[in-house]
């Protein structure tokens, strides 16, 4: 698509780049560097995806036999009450799957990978309308670029930070654990497409809003990291310590670790203790990682750490999903732990 007289670059510029330097920003002040560029570019393709399958979602829900939103409601209602659910349910889509996936350890990174799907999708939205309306005035591209494109990525960015809380806070995956960020994200879009008469106080709000909600979550999540690292640094060391000293049998995890021969085997045991110290190991060396990317260091993956994650899978066929289940009470599985390993 060229860009004419009709269709002067300004306005395309203003309508698509402030969205994308905000995402570079929240880049920018990731003093863990958590969030890889290759990853953030991906969410920003696939948010572009979802706006062209969300466009089609609202195309027949406005105008099939079977729902005609836009004959019964009509199209302004149907922007303020249905598009909201199904474009952020769209959206959420995405960043659910990365949880559950354990590929989000933090609020950062959350915030950020929420809002690369949220620029993405506004993204291909601002090129439709560029498109379908040419001739609209400098003050529609100031809204569209620095109000409904924020919006969009900051409602995505909102679903994801919100159901990292609700997933810290309950300890599950239950699908519950979402549902207030959703409803919340919805919410936001819903408001903001409220004040479409409006659109100057509308993109205002969000302009003044936003950097503020980015702000506590990056504040609370710099403070969270580092507790996490200099606890769970210690915790680690002080298990491996104990598995190489020859006094871990006299230990509480090595007395667990006893009663589970009455259930099983001699060689699962001692690949169940295996286990343990690999994934120690591992853990001490991710930990390690963040702190020497806080203080401007590359680490690459080197092959020692490769060999030991291909143990880590031969153990993991070895003692079964009873086995893992077993384990679980020693590791202390959770969430950031599990993400902790993904980011090696």
């Amino acid at each position: 698509m060229a860009f004419t007289s009709n269709m002067p670059l300004s306005g395309a510029l203003v309508a698509l780049l402030p969205v994308l330097c905000f995402l570079t920003t929240l880049l920018y002040l990731d003093s863990y560097k958590l969030v890889k560029l290759r990853t953030v570019v991906g969410l920003v393709c696939l948010g572009a995806v979802t706006a062209i399958a969300s466009y089609f979602v609202s195309d027949w829900l406005l105008n099939s036999d079977s729902m005609g939103f836009e004959a019964s409601i009509g199209f302004e209602a149907f922007t303020r009450y249905v598009s909201p659910v199904t474009e952020e349910i769209l959206k959420g889509a995405i960043i659910l799957a990365m949880i559950r996936s354990h590929r989000i350890g933090f609020l950062v990174d959350a915030a950020i990978l929420g809002f690369a799907i949220g620029s993405g999708f506004a993204t291909v939205e601002n090129l439709y309308f560029l498109h379908i309306f040419p001739d609209a005035g400098m003050a529609t591209w100031i809204v569209r670029g620095f109000g409904t494109a924020i919006m969009h990525g900051g409602a995505t960015a909102i679903f994801a930070v919100l159901g990292m809380v609700m997933l810290e806070q309950k300890s599950t995956g239950s699908g519950l654990a979402y549902l207030p960020g959703l409803v919340l994200a919805v919410l936001l879009h819903s408001a903001f497409n409220h004040l479409i008469h409006t659109p100057r106080f509308a993109t205002l709000a969000i302009v003044l809003l936003l950097p503020i909600l980015f702000y506590a979550a990056f504040q609370r999540s710099e403070k969270a990291v580092g507790e996490w690292l200099g606890l769970g640094f210690d915790t680690d060391a002080e298990m491996l310590e104990l598995i190489n000293s020859g006094r871990f049998s006299d230990s509480p995890v090595g007395q667990y670790l006893h009663t589970l021969k009455a259930r099983f085997s001699g060689p699962v045991v001692a690949d169940l203790l295996c286990y343990l110290r690999l994934y120690t190991e591992l853990a001490l060396r991710a930990k390690g990682i963040l702190i020497m990317r806080e203080n401007g260091f590359k680490v690459p993956l080197d092959d020692e750490t490769k060999a030991k994650f291909a143990e880590l899978r031969f153990l993991e066929q070895s003692i079964g999903k009873t086995g893992l289940l077993a384990m679980q009470p020693m590791l202390h599985i959770r969430h950031k732990d599990l993400w902790q390993l993904f980011l090696l």
